[in-house]
């Protein structure tokens, strides 16, 4: 038996409605699949004898399918998770139907930047995110992922979790496997190790190469190393995304450098968390889409995704300049006066480039050896010392936590107009590059809990930058065709059941920089293979979800 019929037989998922995970979408265990087909044409002709027409009915919603077009107003009727119909189902028979009038009925958002492994098999619900009405999370972005991936997937995938799963292979977990943290050119056999590695990560299932060519050691590959790898994965049906090298001063000629990657390399590309840093920078997203709309024209497949917040979130240390990171060495250069010194200029340079150094601008989320620090600004940290905000305070500040341990932080650098002006391009997908969290635990960004009805409450309903079907699309339709989930991301016949029921009027985000743990309102209902993860607002515990694996999965 080859290893694919091999995991067809694990394990069946909730409700006896087991399935088993590929890139496009789940095929049902409980019956075989032209069974399945048979059931749903039957379904079509108003039922099979005596058995009840459906699993499930959304009654009386207006359903946006995804695909930008209006919504229409129309029933959902589900058998074995997946969608069997779509109209006027008025009267058919069914195990369970729900009356979801007054509100629409949608694909389960899908978001391709997330930060949820960590906590996924301690917290396989993953309650913050289904409940913005997240179906399928997407893990390995920044460059960082599981090593190998398969036994991870295969772990995964027995464990079972609310939502659906996939990820990518990390381009920095490789270089830092096989180089360290080291600034050099690999060697040839450095090389090809990297490129062997690529490949079994896509073999066992990875979606595509992720970079985060921002952090170490990403930061040290040149754009020749990058192609190389990307190639490896385009040959296997994969994309590339991108946490970009530079997202401020030199934002466009990252831009250029992903278009290059993706041309030169024969790949789709994805810009991720797509952003512009620094006041001076402000507004260059028109250029960025610009570049954008050119490339696409001579044939180069590039994209992006955003959140919609004007402050992103990774480690302070980010801050410290890479130079002096190169090697674990950081310590050992501080010790030293003279580079110390340019070490604090460096990092003063970039806290004014950025934040015109105003240390409210950085919020910590937490830090290991100080529990008490989470939500505190390096203002309110150096205010509470009797110290002055200097530059040389900040920077001296940043050394200092990062010599203790290390703290994650908010960055409020970004401005409203490109958060809206890449809302405005057809280009993009909602992303929320958000982690799985603890409720109440330190003080995270509220992306994490908030991205996706925040979209839809306040730059939809509220200050109208997009329409409804078209911010849907963002987040089911357009993450699906560029990821391969081809049974995912629309409602329509023969579909897996991902569905979302959101209330137009009332959707909201909740959760704030100040108060983050507050989960969204106005999405009632959400649904993973037909099967309630969220009823009535609450999590239901079920853990339907499956892994989905890439095109190179053999």
């Amino acid at each position: 038996m080859n290893r694919r019929g091999a995991m067809s037989r694990r394990g069946a998922l909730a409700a006896g409605a087991g399935r088993r995970a590929s890139a496009s979408g789940a095929t049902p265990r409980s019956r075989p699949a032209g069974l399945v087909f048979a059931a749903l044409g039957c379904l079509a002709l108003s039922g099979c004898g005596d058995t009840p027409g459906f699993d499930l009915v959304l009654a009386g919603g207006t359903v946006v399918d995804g695909t930008g077009a209006p919504g229409v107003s129309a029933d959902v009727g589900v058998v074995d998770g997946r969608i069997a119909e779509v109209g006027d189902l008025a009267g058919r028979t069914a195990t369970r139907r729900v009356d979801v009038s007054g509100h629409v009925v949608a694909p389960g958002f899908i978001d391709p930047h997330t930060h949820s492994r960590g906590l996924i098999f301690e917290i396989p619900t993953a309650d913050n995110f289904i409940l913005q009405g997240v179906t399928t999370l997407v893990e390995g972005n920044d460059g960082s992922s599981p090593l190998p991936v398969g036994p991870f997937l295969d772990s995964l995938e027995r464990h079972t979790t609310a939502p659906n799963f996939a990820l990518f292979v990390g381009h920095g977990t490789i270089r830092s496997e096989v180089l360290g943290s080291e600034d050099r050119v690999p060697t040839s056999d450095e090389m090809e190790r990297m490129k062997g590695m690529v490949a079994r990560g896509m073999a066992d299932g990875a979606l595509g190469l992720s970079t985060g060519l921002f952090y170490l050691p990403g930061s040290f590959s040149t754009t020749e190393e990058v192609i190389e790898l990307a190639r490896v994965a385009a040959a296997a049906g994969g994309i590339y995304i991108s946490h970009m090298r530079n997202e401020d001063v030199r934002v466009l000629n990252s831009v250029e450098e992903t278009i290059r990657i993706g041309r030169e390399a024969g790949i789709p590309v994805q810009m991720t968390h797509h952003k512009v840093g620094g006041h001076d920078q402000f507004g260059l997203s028109a250029e960025s889409i610009r570049m954008m709309r050119e490339a696409r024209a001579e044939g180069v497949d590039v994209t992006f995704d955003q959140y919609p917040y004007t402050a992103s979130s990774t480690s302070l240390s980010s801050i410290i300049p890479r130079w002096a990171q190169e090697g674990d060495r950081l310590e050992e250069r501080a010790a030293d006066p003279a580079t110390r010194r340019r070490i604090v200029d460096d990092i003063e340079a970039f806290v004014e480039m950025r934040f015109a150094s105003d240390a409210a601008k950085i919020q910590l989320t937490r830090c290991d050896f100080d529990d008490g620090l989470a939500g505190s600004t390096l203002a309110d940290v150096l205010e509470s010392r009797g110290v002055a905000a200097t530059p040389d305070a900040i920077a001296d500040l940043i050394l200092e936590f990062d010599a203790a341990g290390g703290c994650g932080a908010i960055f409020h650098a970004f401005s409203e107009e490109d958060v809206e002006a890449f809302l405005r391009s057809e280009y993009g997908m909602i992303g929320s590059d958000g982690s799985l969290v603890r409720f109440g635990e330190a003080s995270p960004h509220p992306r994490g809990y908030g991205t996706f009805p925040r979209v839809l409450g306040r730059y939809v309903r509220e200050r109208g930058v997009i329409s409804l079907e078209e911010a849907v699309r963002r987040m089911t339709s357009a993450p699906a065709d560029r990821l391969g989930f081809t049974e995912r991301g629309r409602i329509a016949e023969r579909m897996v059941a991902d569905l979302v029921v959101i209330d137009p009027a009332t959707v909201a985000d909740r959760a704030t920089f100040e108060d983050p743990h507050q989960y969204p309102v106005g999405i009632p209902w959400v649904f993973v293979a037909g099967v309630a993860v969220v009823e009535e607002g609450a999590v239901t515990g079920a853990r339907p979800g499956v892994v989905l694996r890439g095109a190179g999965w053999n």
